[in-house]
């Protein structure tokens, strides 16, 4: 597809499929884009795209980006779906080792800088293993934060200019969590824990109650987003 051709493409399925399931959504990327990734970070969103992509289509690679400070119920996570699903999920490393960072930025650059952290570990990573594929699945929802209110299932990513899914973009914490329990998804323990929105072990908090749910990440700082999606 040419940009014209995408731009015509996301118009006519961002109408067409904003009150169609999320399955739907899901068959309709597998089916129109045979270079397709989801992005994955194991989280509540995350774990039930992966079981229903591993229903409608196993083949489709699913990445996560491994900044190597991720908790380890992240870590084992990711070890019991590949296991459940007998899948592999492709690891993206970024260039820099933390070792190597800490030489170039100095040390804890997640409190000196959280921006050119995330930059490193992060964006230009996902930059990279997009440049891989024609379209990404990826589970935010719109009240998550008012950055993603306005997302549509369909969009026409600029950033990396590819198509972008996001399937449970009209969901709610509560949907997220009966699909879970209805289909005995695995999760991430932390969730548990107060643990609404899970990242690396530096910038992430639990979150008291009361608290917004994404209160626990990068606290204390006016950053609301990784990057990724902005």
């Amino acid at each position: 597809m040419n940009l014209f051709e995408k731009e015509a493409f996301v118009t006519k399925a961002a109408e067409e499929f904003e009150n169609q399931p999320a399955e739907a959504v899901l068959r309709l990327a597998v089916e129109k884009f045979p270079s397709l990734t989801l992005a994955c970070s194991f989280g509540a969103e995350d774990v039930v795209l992966v079981d229903m992509l591993q229903k409608i289509n196993p083949n489709v690679d699913i990445f996560y980006l491994d900044t190597n400070v991720h908790f380890p119920e992240t870590y084992e996570t990711r070890d019991r779906l590949e296991q459940h699903y007998g899948t592999k999920f492709v690891q993206v490393l970024p260039k820099l080792t933390l070792e190597e960072q800490a030489e170039k930025f100095g040390d804890e650059l997640w409190k000196s800088d959280a921006n050119q952290c995330c930059n490193i570990r992060k964006v230009d990573p996902l930059t990279d293993i997009l440049k891989n594929y024609d379209a990404w699945i990826t589970g935010i929802r719109r009240d998550q934060a008012p950055t993603r209110a306005n997302a549509k299932k369909v969009e026409y990513d600029v950033k990396f200019g590819l198509i972008k899914f996001n399937p449970l973009a009209n969901w709610t914490s509560e949907d997220v969590w009966n699909y879970i329990r209805e289909n005995n998804v695995i999760y991430n323990p932390l969730h548990d824990r107060n643990y609404p929105s899970i990242g690396c072990t530096h910038c992430t908090r639990q979150v008291a109650e009361g608290e917004d749910p994404r209160a626990g990440r990068w606290a204390n700082t006016e950053k609301t987003e990784c990057g990724l999606h902005k």
